[in-house]
């Protein structure tokens, strides 16, 4: 009779050895995701925002991502969010200095928000594949032009040389979560009949050409991820079969990782996140200016469940769907992402093949996760996943619950029973009392 192989713990295991990615090498395979922080403010690098990336790297992590920073004023979403320009480099350079001093290394994730955004903030008319009017901002749209199409090619390509300026040794693409690149990819929101329209090949496009100009500036020294949707999770968007051809189109412009995610901001918010949305918290903090009317549907029994549809938690939720990339995708480094909430999850993931894997929410808790996990295999951060931080960060700063009150900041009793229910039923989803 066969016995089973003994598995090795943690801190024996390759989890905690070097990984040479692309030109870069990492002390460790933990990547701090690109979860937005909503830390920097008019759209500029803070303390806050240093302070928080310099705890993760000092907490053990191989490479913390700054997130989503947009390549250009008219692709940005948030206040908080940054965008590439000169005078913030002293600041980000400081940043990135004071990460590195940790012993980890620095990335920067690079995008445009394209429609999901509004004029007030981005100063323009919100742009992307087509013109059309967007529910979720809600803002009318307009279709970019192919010479604009062009300039914004451009502009990721000095980004990247505006991202090694700054210090970081590492950019991550972001063409997922439908998002400007994503726009263009999808059939959902790609009508357009010229070269960038239409066929698989022309949808794409946008896309390539970026990639061929990313990696023409990345040159020898920076390392160059792309995060993709495995799949869109909403009516006529990209499903499983085209987001493996997505991520074999990535995987011909000899990238350095593939992040494999999945679902949409403004159709299926919660695939990307994982679990419950909290939607009282969410309408608690909700800026009334950019989401008035969000903000009142979602007191409206019924309503808020059509518009953003809710899920159970479940660890490594990401899991099935990337090992069916893993069998399609052997020549890049793919990086896993989504619902690592333990040691015996990182174990997990290593066992599964990975050599790379990203995490965001146990961070928010627990800065020091990395090092509980070398200390104890089987450490679990106790995040009870009722996505308090997500109901908030996208108007007041990321942050945990716990952390909040302990900081004296008052919860409302109705937001503290929203939370105390969430974490409850993520709990019993997952085999725990």
């Amino acid at each position: 009779m066969a016995t089973k192989k003994k598995q090795e713990p943690a801190n024996e295991s390759k989890l905690f050895t070097p990984y040479q990615l692309g030109p870069i090498t990492l002390r460790n395979r933990i990547i701090r995701s690109a979860a937005f922080e909503n830390m920097a403010r008019s759209n500029a690098p803070t303390k806050e925002l240093q302070d928080y990336h310099v705890s993760v790297a000092r907490g053990g992590v191989g490479m913390t991502t700054v997130a989503y920073c947009a390549v250009d004023l008219s692709g940005v979403s948030f206040d908080g969010q940054l965008y590439v320009r000169p005078e913030i480099i002293p600041d980000m350079k400081k940043l990135t200095a004071a990460i590195h001093a940790e012993g980890a290394k620095a990335s920067i994730q690079l995008g445009h928000c394209g429609n999901m955004t509004h004029f007030y903030t981005c100063h323009c008319m919100p742009v992307s594949a087509d013109t059309w009017f967007n529910l979720y901002s809600p803002t009318i749209h307009r279709r970019l032009k192919v010479e604009e199409i062009h300039n914004l090619v451009k502009k990721f390509g000095e980004a990247v040389d505006w991202a090694r300026e700054c210090g970081f040794d590492c950019v991550e693409i972001h063409a997922g979560h439908a998002y400007l690149i994503s726009q263009f990819i999808s059939p959902r929101t790609n009508h357009r009949h010229d070269q960038y329209g239409g066929s698989f090949e022309n949808r794409v496009r946008f896309m390539n050409e970026i990639l061929d100009e990313v990696m023409a500036h990345a040159g020898k020294d920076m390392a160059v991820v792309v995060k993709t949707n495995m799949w869109d999770d909403c009516w006529h968007g990209s499903d499983i079969e085209e987001g493996i051809k997505v991520a074999k189109e990535i995987a011909k412009h000899k990238v350095h990782g593939i992040v494999l995610s999945g679902g949409t901001v403004s159709r299926s918010p919660m695939t990307i996140l994982g679990g419950a949305m909290p939607y009282k918290t969410l309408a608690h903090y909700m800026n009334m200016k950019s989401f008035w009317w969000l903000k009142a549907a979602l007191n409206i029994p019924g309503v808020h469940q059509i518009m953003l549809p809710t899920q159970p938690f479940k660890e490594l939720y990401f899991m099935d769907k990337a090992k069916i990339f893993q069998k399609e995708i052997s020549n890049v480094p793919l990086i896993y992402v989504g619902g690592v909430q333990s040691g015996d999850n990182c174990q997990q993931i290593m066992d599964e093949g990975f050599e790379l894997f990203q995490i965001a929410h146990v961070l928010i808790k627990d800065p020091e996760f990395v090092h509980h996990v070398q200390e104890n295999p089987h450490y679990h951060a106790g995040c009870g996943r009722s996505n308090y931080c997500v109901g908030r960060m996208y108007t007041l700063n990321m942050k945990c619950h716990e952390c909040v009150e302990r900081d004296g900041e008052v919860i409302p009793p109705r937001i503290k029973r929203e939370i105390a229910k969430l974490e409850k039923d993520a709990s019993i989803s997952n085999g725990r009392k």
